[in-house]
């Protein structure tokens, strides 16, 4: 790779020393190297190899599409691949997730991307959406999660309480966006929720005395169907693997037992 190129190194290894608070000593300390050689990275006045990119970039946490990223940057090809969900996966992990979303049954479970579209869900995360969705047309093939509770035509006319609910996703979209600053795709979603109707200004700001909590409440009616939910998000631990530590999966638990009824008795037709 030309020089001029892996000039981007110190650059991107400065921004991510400095978003996760460290300094060029903190950061030496930590990956067991010499400050005057982190110093030197910076600068451009050593080229870093392979071994000291991987080793700098696990300290500074640094996930796994942007430690590709470094890669690239210092002159050196991508060390975690990105398969596909589908057929790309090792086959442990893909039974896992098909065991996880056929035990999930009859309550729902989704599978959602590092943007929060919809890659795949059980039964009943299907029988969920055609319940409390306003127009499916509006739907598309393949939803995303924010706009399933934001957009008017989905599911936001049915969310009991949707401003607390609301409220607590925009949230935690501020903070994901905040760690992931050269994600553009998070904070264009981000931006995506203020064109929806009556949505807050005050939303704008990120509110960090909003507590951010493991589960989430979620309660739906229409007509005369009430269901309650306590959400939880699943990911997987190092998994060595952008499209696996990308992934998310969020399943719904019922509150009650008149939650856990009604969705076994629409899951028998």
């Amino acid at each position: 790779m030309p020089r001029s190129e892996t000039r981007l190194f110190p650059a991107l290894l400065r921004h991510w020393r400095t978003l996760r608070g460290l300094s060029q000593l903190d950061l030496a300390l930590a990956a067991d190297v010499s400050s005057r050689h982190v110093s030197f990275l910076e600068t451009g006045r050593a080229q870093p190899s392979r071994e000291m990119v991987l080793r700098l970039a696990t300290t500074l946490s640094v996930p796994l599409r942007e430690q590709n990223d470094l890669l690239r940057a210092a002159g050196f090809p991508d060390a975690f691949a990105e398969p596909g969900l589908e057929g790309g996966q090792p086959p442990g992990v893909a039974q896992a997730i098909d065991r996880m979303l056929a035990q999930q049954e009859p309550f729902p479970m989704t599978v959602l991307d590092r943007h929060y579209s919809v890659l795949r869900t059980n039964g009943g995360g299907t029988r969920l959406l055609a319940r409390f969705i306003a127009d499916p047309s509006a739907l598309g093939a393949r939803p995303n999660a924010f706009a399933v509770l934001f957009d008017p035509r989905l599911a936001r006319p049915f969310v009991v309480d949707w401003e607390r609910v609301a409220h607590a996703f925009v949230s935690r979209l501020h903070r994901e966006t905040l760690a992931k600053p050269a994600d553009a795709g998070l904070a264009a979603l981000l931006r995506s929720l203020f064109e929806y109707p009556d949505i807050p200004e005050a939303w704008r700001q990120p509110d960090f005395s909003t507590p951010s909590d493991p589960t989430l409440t979620l309660r739906l009616k229409r007509d005369d169907l009430e269901l309650a939910f306590l959400t939880t998000l699943t990911v997987f631990n190092a998994p060595q693997n952008v499209t696996l530590e990308e992934l998310c999966l969020e399943s719904y638990f019922p509150l009650d037992e008149a939650t856990a009824r009604a969705c076994e008795r629409i899951a028998r037709g």
